[in-house]
């Protein structure tokens, strides 16, 4: 037979234990859809609306290339080195990147046809 107070603190750590677990595991980064091809058309979309601004943190970029003729680059266009092909030429298929994103202006574009295939954004 258990006494009470005994009973109480074990029930106590058991609770502790499962709150430090559920408050340590690691959280799902939030994920955005982008898509280039099949003709000249590049997108970036979070919950099925355009992204024209994000929150500082990491993402999952999940980019579906529907041509072999181009490619999709993230880029920080000031402040920063930060470019990173996330597709390539004559790749097609779907790919997933994890990528910390830090304040600033982003632009995705391919890079074969920049000047008809390109966005914008802004990370807060």
């Amino acid at each position: 037979m258990i006494r009470r107070p005994v009973a109480l603190e074990i029930t106590l750590v058991a609770a502790l234990i499962a709150v430090s677990s559920a408050l340590s595991a690691p959280h799902a980064a939030p994920t955005v859809n982008g898509t280039v091809g099949p003709g000249f058309t590049i997108t970036l979309k979070s919950n099925g609306s355009q992204v024209k601004s994000l929150k500082a943190g990491s993402y999952s970029f999940v980019v579906a290339d529907k041509a072999s003729i181009h490619n999709f680059v993230l880029e920080k266009k000031k402040g920063g080195t930060f470019e990173k092909e996330l597709t390539s030429v004559p790749f097609t298929g779907t790919k997933t990147v994890k990528i910390k994103l830090t304040p600033g202006e982003y632009e995705f574009y391919c890079r074969p046809h920049e000047s008809v295939m390109e966005g914008e954004f802004t990370v807060k």
